[in-house]
């Protein structure tokens, strides 16, 4: 068995990284004897560089996404049968580390996740990630119960999915005499806090607590080891560390207090641990769920007096410490003066402590680790089996609609949001009360609701107020309520077509069918004037949804004729080999122009546009979904064919025009394969995509703003939660009960227009 060990790694300075280390050291010691080859694969934070040991096989760079894809594929392509993975709040790129998921989700492998730190209340983005990282792995790992706690508590995780392996600490023993000789200790009452330095750390507790200690022992001193951390160093320079020692000197403790600046090697701690009498930390607040720090002093039998953070709350359980309260100076030296009066109290909570300790040595907790990456290993072939998810519906959250309530008002959907905040700033446009009112008749057909009935309204009165007497429209409205412009983008205009021709065909009700056919009228005559390939696109999916009532207007058919026909020029003068497009770029929209042709190739029984659509549509699928997941065109930089296509930043309404596209393409042809490809453009929204994070708000229920190169964007705007609502209504109704009986029997002949047209 090969284990590849993921995290921080020794010469780097951290705690994960000595965690990595002794982690590996332990297990290569237990495997030696099969002649193990387990490598590690360290993770650089950034502008650093290290000189690793050889063990190390594969450098992560912290901050570069595409590093977890090559690591991914590494760890693929070189026999590693189990990945070990420690994870920690700061070690990985992205928001909240969210680089950790693409390195998951990509090998091919079981992973084994190590928490060092659970929060209790973690943002939206930090709870999603971790939830992710839960699904990704087959076990998860933290190092005390009350982390099991929190896990399935507050973030929904099986317990059979968790396992509570303690801290290793190192089999370091020395000579109590003989170290504190060597560290001049020798009769003196010696108290330590080792770690790295920060105001989290309370070292100022302990320090306001000495004065009645030396007064009552002359002899007493408390060593504080430890650099200042480096993100503390990098934000605030040494402030903290200059703070103690100004209190110091303010309480007359320059000759009982030690501050060693120092990053100190295992065994010069361990040497320090040994010599002293007691071991202090006097942490601020209540949540930390791991110390290796105090692991340690456990570990090597030491007396600790600690503050009851929950790691400390449960590690001194059982006489192995004693509490004192959060910044509670007078009781620590109440404590501290009780336990140096009684050594035989003192020594009774070592001897607790040393026999807690023998049971998590390294070797013990590698061997747990050991065996349980050996379980994994063998159950791993029952892991891997495979069903098809496109028809269960279960795994999508409710339809929702708390976001578009939140958005809408009597005038229309507002267009932006601050994170789930309308931004009355950026006021309202046609483009997204267009898309609201094509949403919300999708909804009512399944739904016949009232709620539904009234937002149509809206939404209709908002596209009448928008259009010129010429047909044209108006984009953009304050919040004022006044127009800001003139004459909309063509896109617009024919995005409001759109969803007038899907009012004709669907309205609930005749008073906004006549609405809606005014409007689609009035606006008919600009059809032909339009120059913007995407206009065109949207307009002849209009006009197909009006032939939908209207089957026979002729006049409507050739203008579908003309519209298609410019479209499909464009298609003939940009086509060449390895370049099948409408345009020199793949840029916003794709996807509605082959699906505008399949519309166009239906009414009109073309053939030419049925091969130009699917054609289309072939080559976007190759620039899209290669990867397992849909990978939209970034739009930092759009795609030529010379050029390397941009990863970020991926917009929802490009992975709904995939949606509609591959439904499309199966009502035309009932070829099964598209669903399966519509299933997967869906699940872009639910973190089946580049970054592995769900766009979908759980708590807000809308649709975050995009993928971008570190993360996503909190904001939460109408187009994206329409995207996403209009994806889902989409796919929600192609798998439904219709979908599930032809897969029965697929031999019925049953017409595919069936399940795209249902009769309201």
């Amino acid at each position: 068995m090969k284990i590849a060990f993921i995290g921080t790694y020794a010469p780097r300075q951290c705690g994960i990284g000595s965690f990595s280390q002794n982690l590996f050291e332990s297990i290569q010691d237990l495997a030696s004897s099969q002649a193990s080859e387990n490598i590690v694969i360290a993770i650089n934070d950034p502008d650093n560089t290290y000189a690793y040991p050889p063990e190390v096989k594969f450098i992560i760079e912290q901050d570069d996404h595409h590093s977890y894809l090559k690591a991914a594929d590494y760890i693929n392509n070189n026999g590693i049968d189990i990945c070990v993975v420690q994870h920690e709040y700061g070690i990985f790129g992205g928001q909240n580390g969210v680089f950790v998921l693409t390195l998951l989700h990509h090998i091919a492998i079981p992973a084994i996740v190590t928490f060092h730190t659970v929060l209790k209340k973690p943002s939206y983005n930090e709870s999603m990630i971790l939830k992710e990282i839960v699904r990704a792995a087959e076990k998860v790992v933290v190092m005390a119960n009350k982390a099991v706690e929190m896990l399935i508590e507050l973030y929904d995780v099986p317990v059979e999915k968790i396992e509570m392996i303690p801290h290793g600490v190192p089999d370091i023993r020395y000579d109590r005499t003989v170290v504190r000789q060597e560290l001049r200790l020798t009769g003196k009452h010696v108290l330590l806090t080792f770690g790295f330095i920060g105001r989290n750390k309370g070292i100022e507790t302990a320090i306001c607590a000495l004065p009645k200690v030396v007064q009552a022992y002359p002899d007493t001193v408390y060593i504080v080891l430890g650099k200042t951390h480096p993100n503390v160093v990098r934000h605030a320079g040494e402030e903290y560390r200059l703070f103690l020692h100004r209190l110091v000197k303010k309480l007359n403790l320059e000759d009982h207090v030690i501050f060693l600046n120092q990053y100190a090697s295992q065994d010069d701690l361990f040497k320090y641990l040994s010599a002293l009498d007691i071991y202090l930390t006097p942490y601020l607040h209540e949540a930390q769920i791991t110390s290796g720090t105090l692991s340690y002093a456990v570990g090597v039998g030491s007396a600790v007096v600690s503050t009851p953070y929950w790691h400390a709350a449960e590690l001194l359980d059982g006489g192995r410490g004693k509490l004192f309260n959060f910044n509670d100076d007078k009781q620590l030296a109440a404590i501290l003066l009780d336990l140096l009066a009684h050594p035989n109290k003192l020594e009774t909570m070592r001897s607790c402590a040393r026999e807690y300790g023998k049971t998590i040595t390294w070797p013990k907790t590698g061997g747990r680790y050991y065996a349980l990456a050996e379980h994994l290993n063998e159950i791993t072939p029952k892991l891997i089996i495979k069903e098809d998810p496109a028809l269960d519906l279960n795994v999508l959250p409710p339809l929702r609609f708390d976001h578009i309530d939140r958005l809408t008002d009597s005038t229309g959907i507002f267009q932006h949001a601050t994170y789930g905040i309308p931004n009355y700033h950026e006021g309202y446009c046609l483009d997204d009360n267009a898309r609201a009112l094509l949403m919300m008749l999708m909804a009512y057909r399944r739904t016949k609701s009232e709620r539904t009935i009234k937002y149509i309204a809206i939404y209709l009165g908002y596209i009448n107020y928008a259009q010129n007497a010429n047909g044209t429209f108006r984009n953009f409205m304050g919040f004022n309520r006044s127009f800001l412009d003139e004459t909309s983008s063509e896109d617009a205009f024919g995005r409001a077509v759109w969803a007038l021709g899907y009012a004709m065909a669907y309205s609930p009700m005749d008073a906004y069918y006549q609405m809606a056919r005014q409007l689609f009228f009035r606006a008919m005559p600009q059809f032909e004037r339009l120059r913007s390939i995407r206009s065109i696109a949207n307009t002849i999916i209009g006009l197909y949804y009006y032939l939908q009532d209207n089957p026979s207007d002729e006049g409507m058919i050739e203008l579908i004729r003309k519209l298609a026909a410019r479209l499909h020029h464009e298609y003939q003068i940009h086509r060449k080999d390895g370049w099948h497009w409408y345009e020199s770029l793949l840029a916003y929209d794709n996807a509605l122009l082959p699906l505008a042709m399949l519309y166009a190739a239906e009414v009109l029984t073309n053939k030419t546009y049925e091969e130009t659509a699917f054609e289309s549509m072939a080559f976007l699928e190759l620039h899209t979904l290669q990867k397992g997941h849909l990978s939209l065109i970034g739009n930092q930089n759009w795609y030529r064919q010379t050029e390397t296509p941009s990863p970020f930043a991926q917009q929802p309404v490009d992975a709904m025009a995939m949606v509609l596209l591959y439904l499309q393409a199966y009502n035309h042809s009932g070829k099964l394969s598209y669903l399966g490809s519509l299933h997967t453009s869906f699940m872009w929204f639910l973190g089946e995509n580049d970054l592995r994070v769900s766009l979908y708000d759980f708590e807000t229920h809308g649709c975050c703003d995009g993928l971008q190169p570190d993360g996503v964007n909190r904001n939460q705007g109408a187009e994206s939660t329409l995207a996403y609502i209009i994806s889902y209504l989409a796919v929600q109704h192609t798998f439904e009960k219709p979908y599930g009986k032809f897969i029965e029997d697929e031999s019925r002949n049953i017409s595919p227009n069936r399940l795209a047209h249902p009769s309201t």
